[in-house]
């Protein structure tokens, strides 16, 4: 261990804990609460606390809390706790002033007197005043003259103070039961019992996957057996690894009692009520909402020990979390974070200010100590930086501690585009051609939003609306085919199986993983699913049934964000990271819930990145990054603090870059390689990536090493903010546009499909013959006369009729049309003037445009509603409609494609008779209630579903029957009133479902209420022929009969009502 990464503690008098131990429960250097102690008897279980002094015994009155009638001095002030405070901040200030004269820039005489409660501290940047900066003078300067009294004071205090001896153990301690630590746990224990000791709050910011958790719970467990204060303490952590804390608190150290604050309001106020305030318990462990929500019941206690997983959740100080925390009145502060490097110098800050305020109390004072500005590229700045980190930090990597676990490999898969994501890929870059294409002003937002679109383009194309073939949608090969990563994965995923291996497979965006769980589904692999919108009880039901002995499961799907955070899934060897993250820590921590203690196989990683995309560019600026980072913080911060953020020219490089390759072809790109020979290309082309990104600079985490390039634009060689200089002058080329060309569609399948010999030319026809459309309904007389006309003008020209291969009889049928011709008449005067008659009772004022807005209105309203197809038909009145559609209906069939158009219609009456039936059963199921909103049931079977509750399908039937089933955009009005319903205000889910997919839902709904209401009907049915028919009885029977009245006896006599 390096001494950067591990800071030495104070040099231990003995090496066995029990000697140790009882010679600390003499000392009086941590604190008056820590007097006390066994004497003697360190090594047993439960120590005796015979031995501990006065203070200590005042500390336990306040901190027994087993007895409910002590509660209330859980709210009074408490002298104790003062005093330790005190204690501990002068024994701080000198343990750190030991380590190096840097603090003494921070630490001032003047705030020894001040109190380091942060209940007494204002939240945020404490300022000092101008004046008082003037009367302060610097700790580290021993040369001032001093008066009499004020050299007795110091030498009374030096002589007063006890010698500080501090418990190491060399081995496992006895009250960890279900296993023993290992020797760099063991060293961890030691760092967190010596900061203890010198009344120092840490971070320990070991690699993901080496024990954090071990080595916390650990720690507490010394605390009540070796020092005699079982609590209380706090444990803030993720709400995904409450359970895997209880769990492992139970575990190592039985003896330590945790509970767990979860649940709802009335869930929450019992556990106060019955469990927290009697103070029968040592450890609480809850999330950061549950704090959030009960933190005036949390500020009733003096903690311990407040423990923070995932420090970096108060690395903003200004954040509900931090300022919370800030409130507690806490003894010890211990941060626990695997990515210590995504912390900026302020976020640092931050963390420093949380563990000592009293110390880093000023982040202008440490912005101006490390100011990056005037100390470019100087290495003594980053020295400096190592040094103040020194006494706080622990930090060890796998490599360099955990010998037995296997390493970890990772292979980068280049997969191609499929021809659907090539031709959206196509149409996002199109779309936005002009900021391809421009050296003018770029709107951020833009550029990420386009980014996220061909990121989305790169996993599936199905992830944009309407890309998906259907209805009806099916689960088939085509869910593969679509996608190139897709192939790949239908490729990997039976040979991993073949091998035994189990598969986690991570994804940015839910969506995938709901593409992936159709997949798995249809190839029949067993899985598991969790995402950020999956309950707790369900979550840890997956990890569970993930995780038992010869477990089924094959395959568990998670979201980056929501399963990369405190999980264990070492069961499972080979991690799929379906897409990458900006940042590549991100990446790290999804990987290491496979790659920690417990693994016994190798790792593998398989990395897919869409080649010749954005996709691309980002993974190799991640890795750029993740080279350049150091222990703490990476270097581009220190030389430039914005470099994290992704600047617009970054952002356009990224977009362009592949556009060329994309728009040069439409084909897939996509081939049939087996799985072995595409892991094979990617092994060797991540070994080329590796060598070239290694040339950059030192990339080992261990230590704090930063002799880096310059700037991350320095890659291969090249300059690449020059190269930006000149990126527009490079003009992206988009694809030539093909003209359709619809005039000559029937040409070109006529030639297409030609497999004999060409036909003849057609036969002439008279040159001034008027046009004559069938749609237009003239007189069939016109037809006959025009037919007599074109015979005689052939029979001018000496036309001969050609013989048609095709016919069965071609000899005769040529035989009879050139005997028409040769006996052809010219009209006579009667019969031109009949014709000139004629062509005027046709539908001469209607053309093709109209005719077909008269199909297609006939399609829409159906053929009875002529109101609104003459409403449809523009340039005509509905008297002329309605003439037209009388003939039409007479005499359709003498048009030529009828058996087409009349197929066109009766699809659409199809559909308005099934939005018809619809609306009958919405109005059927609807009036069954009297407030069908909070009343109706929906009879689910056995399709019900995880993703949408019965509130809310409810919700969207009866908003659907209020705004109409058949009006237009209905279900982006459905969607409006979800946003602005107040019942859905928290379900993130329901409101951000799109208009489609609300539309498959509630059509899902609307077939189990057809099917609802035909059963209620056939039971309905049967039920009255089971009575069997009711006897038939007039009135005058029935009135006569049965009802003697004089009412009924009127309307029989007078109104002969039978």
């Amino acid at each position: 261990m390096s001494s950067a990464a591990e800071p030495p503690p104070p040099p231990p008098p003995e090496s066995a804990p029990s000697k140790s131990a009882a010679s600390a429960a003499s000392s009086g250097s941590s604190s008056s609460s820590n007097k006390g102690g066994p004497e003697g008897g360190a090594a047993q279980a439960a120590p005796s606390a015979a031995g501990a002094g006065p203070a200590d015994a005042e500390m336990e009155e306040v901190f027994d809390d087993a007895s409910p009638g002590k509660q209330k001095e859980i709210q009074e002030p408490d002298p104790t706790y003062e005093e330790k405070m005190q204690t501990d901040r002068a024994n701080r200030f000198e343990y750190l002033l030991k380590q190096t004269e840097l603090f003494a820039h921070f630490i001032q005489p003047a705030a020894q007197k001040t109190p380091t409660s942060p209940l007494k501290m204002k939240p945020g940047r404490p300022r000092i005043k101008k004046d008082e900066k003037q009367n302060l003078l610097s700790v580290g300067d021993y040369r001032h003259r001093r008066t009499e009294q004020e050299e007795d004071e110091e030498l009374l205090t030096e002589s007063s103070k006890a010698t500080n001896v501090c418990t190491r153990f060399e081995d496992s301690p006895s009250y960890v039961k279900w296993g023993k630590l290992r020797d760099y746990q063991v060293r961890g224990l030691n760092w967190l019992i010596s900061l203890y000791e010198n009344g120092i709050n840490g971070i320990l910011a070991d690699e993901m996957g080496l024990g954090k958790t071990l080595q916390t719970i650990s720690l507490l467990g010394y605390m009540k057996h070796y020092r005699n204060i079982p609590g209380p303490h706090m444990v803030l952590v993720p709400k995904s690894t409450l359970h895997n804390w209880m769990s492992e608190f139970k575990r190592w150290v039985p003896t330590l009692r945790s509970v767990c604050l979860i649940g709802d309001k009335e869930q929450r106020a019992a556990f106060v009520r019955d469990v927290l305030l009697p103070g029968e318990w040592d450890v609480c462990v809850t999330s950061y909402e549950m704090l959030i929500k009960e933190k005036s019941v949390f500020k009733k206690f003096n903690w311990r020990y407040l423990v923070i997983d995932e420090a970096h959740r108060i690395k903003n100080e200004k954040s509900k979390l931090s300022e919370i925390v800030r409130e507690f009145k806490t003894t010890n502060r211990l941060l626990l974070t695997g990515t210590p490097l995504q912390n900026n110098l302020h976020e640092l800050w931050s963390l420093l200010n949380f563990l000592l305020p009293d110390v880093f109390n000023s982040a202008d004072d440490f912005d101006s100590w490390f100011d990056t500005n005037n100390c470019l590229g100087d290495q003594k700045l980053v020295e400096r930086l190592h040094m103040v980190l020194r006494p706080f930090l622990l930090r060890r990597i796998k490599a360099d501690v955990e010998k037995s676990l296997p390493p970890k490999k990772e292979v980068k898969i280049y997969v191609g585009l499929s021809k659907m994501q090539r031709e959206w890929y196509t149409r996002i870059l199109m779309k936005d051609i002009d900021i391809l294409n421009s050296a003018g002003k770029m709107d951020k937002m833009r550029l990420l939003n386009i980014l996220m679109q061909l990121r989305k383009c790169c996993n599936h194309p199905y992830l944009f609306d309407g890309a998906e073939p259907g209805p009806p949608y099916t689960t088939d090969m085509h869910l593969v085919t679509n996608s190139g990563k897709m192939v790949v994965l239908d490729k990997l995923l039976p040979k991993l199986k073949e091998q035994g291996s189990r598969v986690l497979i991570f994804s940015q965006m839910t969506r995938v993983l709901d593409i992936l769980e159709d997949y798995c589904m249809w190839r029949n692999y067993e899985y598991c699913r969790l995402d950020g919108q999956t309950p707790h009880d369900e979550r840890q039901d997956s990890i569970n049934a993930y995780n038992e002995p010869n477990s089924s499961k094959f395959v568990f799907m998670l979201s980056t964000r929501a399963g990369g955070l405190g999980i264990n899934l070492a069961t499972a060897d080979v991690v799929i990271l379906y897409d990458s993250d900006w940042n590549p820590q991100v990446d790290l921590q999804a990987m290491d819930r496979a790659h920690r203690i417990g693994q016994t196989k190798t790792v593998r990683v398989f990395r897919f990145i869409t080649d010749n995309t954005v996709e691309e560019r980002i993974v190799e600026r991640a890795e750029m990054k993740l080279r350049l980072d150091s222990i703490v913080i990476q270097q581009g911060r220190l030389v430039d603090q914005n470099l994290n953020k992704i600047g617009k020219d970054e952002m356009l490089q990224m977009i362009r870059h592949g556009a060329t390759h994309v728009f040069a072809s439409k084909e897939s790109e996509i081939t049939d390689e087996d799985i072995d020979g595409i892991l094979e290309r990617g092994a060797k082309k991540t070994a080329e990536m590796n060598e070239k990104l290694s040339k950059m600079g030192e990339s080992s985490l261990r230590n704090f090493t930063m002799d880096t390039e310059s700037s991350v634009y320095n890659f291969e060689g090249e300059d690449y903010r020059e190269k930006q200089k000149i990126a527009f002058t490079e003009w992206i080329e988009p694809p030539k546009r093909e003209r359709k060309a619809n005039y000559a569609v029937d040409a070109y399948f006529r030639e297409a499909l030609r497999v004999s010999e060409p036909k003849a030319p057609k036969a002439p026809r008279p040159p001034k013959q008027p046009n004559v459309q069938d749609f237009q309904f003239f007189p069939p007389r016109l037809f006959e006369l025009l037919e007599k006309e074109i015979l005689y003008y052939r029979k001018t020209i000496g036309y001969k009729v050609p013989r048609s291969p095709d016919l069965p009889n071609a000899a005769q049928a040529q035989k009879e049309e050139q005997l028409k011709i040769d006996e052809a008449e010219p009209l006579n005067d009667e019969e031109l003037e009949e014709k000139e008659k004629l062509l005027t009772q046709g539908f001469t004022n209607w053309n093709k445009r109209d005719f077909n807005q008269f199909i297609k209105a006939n399609e829409k309203w159906g053929r009875d509603d002529i109101e609104n197809i003459a409403r449809e038909v523009e340039g005509k009145t509905p008297e002329e409609v309605i003439e037209y559609s009388a003939v039409f209906w007479e005499r359709c069939n003498e048009l030529q494609d009828i058996e087409k158009i009349m197929a066109q219609i009766e699809r659409g009456e199809a559909r308005i008779q099934r939005r018809i039936s619809i609306k009958k059963a919405l109005d059927t199921k609807i009036g069954r209630y009297k407030a069908p909103f909070h009343q109706l049931r929906i009879s689910y079977g056995t399709n019900k579903g995880k993703n949408y509750t019965e509130e809310e399908d409810r919700f969207l039937i009866c908003m659907l029957h209020k705004l109409g089933f058949d009006k237009e955009n209905v279900y982006d009005e459905l969607r409006q009133c979800i946003r602005n319903s107040p019942q859905f205000r928290f379900d993130w889910f329901l409101k951000s479902r799109t208009a489609m997919e609300l539309q498959r839902r509630c059509n899902t709904l609307i077939t189990l209420i057809e099917r609802e209401n035909m059963e209620l009907e056939e039971k309905e049915k049967a039920e009255k022929k089971k009575r069997g028919p009711k006897p038939s009885v007039s009135i005058h029977e029935y009135v006569m009969v049965y009802r003697p009245c004089k009412v009924h006896y009127f309307l029989f006599k007078y109104l002969n009502i039978t």
